[in-house]
Parts: C-alpha cells; sequence; structure tokens
C-alpha cells in the first residue's frame, strides 16, 4: 500500500533537551529529520543499520571507527553514506538540521531503548 504523509503532520519527539526527531518508517527503511542544538554529542555506537546522513543546516563533525581515527565535517548540502556496524560519534556545531535515514528500521529508536540519545 502506498502512503503519503507531510512532514507537517509527523509528530515531534523530544528525545533529549537538544534533540528532537520526526520519523517515518516502512517495512525496510526508515527516515527521520532532526533537529540538535549546538554541542550535542552523540556518542560513539554502531549498529547493523546502513545509514545516509544528509546535512541540511549546521555542521556535523563525525569520527569513525572505534578509534575514531577518521575525523570528517559535514556541511549543508554534504551527504555521508556509513555502514552497517562501523562505530561513530557525532558532534553538533552550531544548530543543525539533519535528515538520516536507514535501512533496516530502527527499532531501538521506534520502541524508545535507543538510551545512549535519551542521556
Amino acid at each position: 500500500m502506498v502512503q503519503k504523509i507531510n512532514w507537517d503532520a509527523v509528530p515531534v519527539e523530544q528525545v533529549n533537551p537538544s534533540m528532537q526527531r520526526k520519523i517515518v518508517t516502512g517495512k525496510k527503511m526508515m527516515v527521520a529529520r532532526m533537529k540538535f542544538k549546538d554541542g550535542f554529542l552523540v556518542p560513539l555506537h554502531s549498529h547493523e543499520h546502513e545509514q545516509i546522513t544528509q546535512v541540511t543546516s549546521g555542521t556535523i563533525r563525525f569520527w569513525f571507527g572505534a578509534d575514531k581515527a577518521q575525523v570528517m565535517d559535514l556541511h549543508a548540502g554534504d551527504v555521508v553514506v556509513i555502514p552497517g556496524n562501523l562505530p561513530h560519534e557525532a558532534l553538533m556545531i552550531g544548530d543543525v538540521e539533519e535528515t538520516d535515514s536507514w535501512a533496516p528500521p530502527r527499532e531501538d529508536w521506534l520502541n524508545g531503548t535507543d538510551h545512549y540519545l535519551r542521556k
């Protein structure tokens, strides 16, 4: 079945004082539009899901690998493809708006067990 959804109709989830998101999910993939406040740190983590991050505004500094050896800054218009199971950490430089897509959907985000973000 085909669904038409307008982002304005998707409820905002306030994950923590510095992060809010809107989530749309299908059977095999998920998309989230997020807003972060300056200085928010997504701690080092990994997941089985392939992730595509698209920055709309602000800057995200990513560290990749368990040793955080690869560093990459993404600015408005930049996109990064993160393979599944690759450890990564992200710092918001300035207020950030971005969109992430995952395959398969993030069950931890859907059922509220994404504790690494809720601290």
